[in-house]
């Protein structure tokens, strides 16, 4: 029955159905194949799975991002990474990186750091001479360091369902996130002493100034407090993960309304309608795949996986790839947000089996999640990136590979060696 549920799930998905109609049928199909279940323990474990403290940080972290995105805050921070890095050798594709990073500070979402960087910098670069298939590539990959770099729904969604700390998760994401953002920079590097196939890379927009830095900070500092504020109560202990979310709603509303002035009383309606329109969305999703869970649960699909793994391999560190991979391979057809919630019971049973730090489990299925979704043939990312580049998606895929190979350096990074997912978070919560 098992893998009937699965295979019919894959060909609804394929077949176009959103996933969201995708589980709840499956699930309730399922169901209906078990004498014993009743139809109302569906609803009633999907309503379980939201009944959850820590998810209560979502719309907060949703509204904030929508009210600095609305706020013009993503052109600013574009405008002060061009003042960085905009005198390198490729510059704009620098500066794309820097900007996804320092956005990914304030927004949480992937979607949103590559919508917002991308419709300021992607036109930016067309008009520089950069194919447009390399700056939607670019802005993509680097988009992915917004469900890595706190505030991250996606470290929120995984901490509630694996009930670790979301706040250690959070702290964990810092050096991971960095890392794949100077893993990027470094493939810049490289790229731009290929004059014959980059030539759009070889001109230098100026020198670098302090003073111009300088200069361009009054206009930026609100923004970039931002992460930091986050970031340092929950690591000072002043607030919890939840408390940061409304933390970071009233401060992006004082940026916006009263700093930078870019948001009027009468835009809030439109954003609390956007903001609402997402959560439901993603709190639709979490509900629906946590009822389809709970019946994987109930068949006994985590000890089936559990007793194939052991029948294969004692190894922790094997089997850490194995599910790594996993979640890859999943995310490069499925919506990375559903293979996250389905396979987080399973995976968190076989990495507590195997005394995996959590920490590093958690971060490291997620920087999968967010590979899976620039990979070929279902990469989310891709499309919303070659939409705005206004280019062919087959374009985009051309240009997307050296950065997809960075991005998994930096995983396997995180998965050989404990330190760089957990030392931050050991540190805080156990000082």
């Amino acid at each position: 029955m098992l893998i009937g549920l699965f295979v019919l799930l894959l060909v609804m998905i394929f077949a176009g159905i959103p996933v969201i109609l995708a589980l709840g049928l499956i699930g309730v199909g399922g169901i209906a194949g078990v004498p014993e279940l009743n139809f109302a323990l569906f609803p009633q474990k999907m309503f379980t799975t939201l009944d959850s403290f820590s998810l209560l940080a979502l719309p907060y972290f949703i509204l904030a991002g929508e009210l600095m995105a609305r706020g013009g805050i993503s052109r600013k921070l574009v405008e002060f990474a061009e003042t960085v890095v905009g005198h390198l050798r490729g510059g704009l594709a620098q500066a794309n990186i820097v900007a996804s990073m320092v956005f990914s500070g304030v927004s949480g979402s992937s979607t949103a750091d590559t919508s917002a960087i991308g419709s300021v910098l992607i036109p930016a670069m067309k008009e520089k001479g950069y194919k447009a298939g390399y700056a939607a590539a670019i802005t993509a990959t680097s988009g992915t360091i917004g469900a890595i770099i706190p505030p991250s729904m996606t470290l929120i969604v995984y901490g509630s369902l694996a009930n670790v700390s979301i706040g250690g998760l959070f702290l964990g994401g810092i050096i991971p996130g960095i890392l794949v953002g100077v893993a990027f920079m470094a493939v810049v590097v490289v790229q731009s002493r290929n004059a014959k196939k980059y030539p759009e890379m070889q001109s230098r927009e100026g020198s670098f100034h302090l003073g111009a830095v300088l200069r361009a900070l009054p206009r930026v500092w609100a923004a970039l407090l931002a992460p930091l504020i986050i970031v340092g109560g929950i690591l000072g202990g002043i607030f919890t993960a939840t408390e940061a979310g409304v933390v970071a709603c009233v401060y992006s509303f004082i940026i916006a309304f009263f700093i930078y002035r870019t948001v009027k009383l009468a835009d809030l309606p439109r954003i609390f309608l956007a903001a609402a329109m997402t959560t439901c969305m993603v709190s639709g999703i979490i509900a629906i795949a946590g009822g389809f869970g709970w019946l994987l649960a109930y068949l006994n699909f985590n000890q089936i996986v559990l007793r194939n793994i052991y029948a294969v391999t004692d190894n922790p560190q094997i089997v850490f790839l194995l599910l790594v991979l996993v979640m890859l391979v999943l995310t490069m057809f499925v919506d990375s947000m559903a293979v996250l919630i389905i396979s987080v019971p399973v995976a968190v049973q076989i990495g507590n089996s195997y005394g995996l730090d959590p920490f590093q489990l958690g971060l490291a299925l997620t920087i999968a999640t967010q590979i899976g979704s620039t990979t070929p043939p279902v990469a989310v990312l891709l499309f919303v990136a070659s939409s705005i580049a206004r280019c062919p998606y087959r374009e985009t895929v051309r240009y997307v590979w050296p950065f997809i190979a960075a991005e998994i350096a930096v995983l396997m990074l995180v998965v050989f060696w404990t330190p760089v997912a957990s030392a931050i978070p050991t540190w805080a919560l156990t000082r």
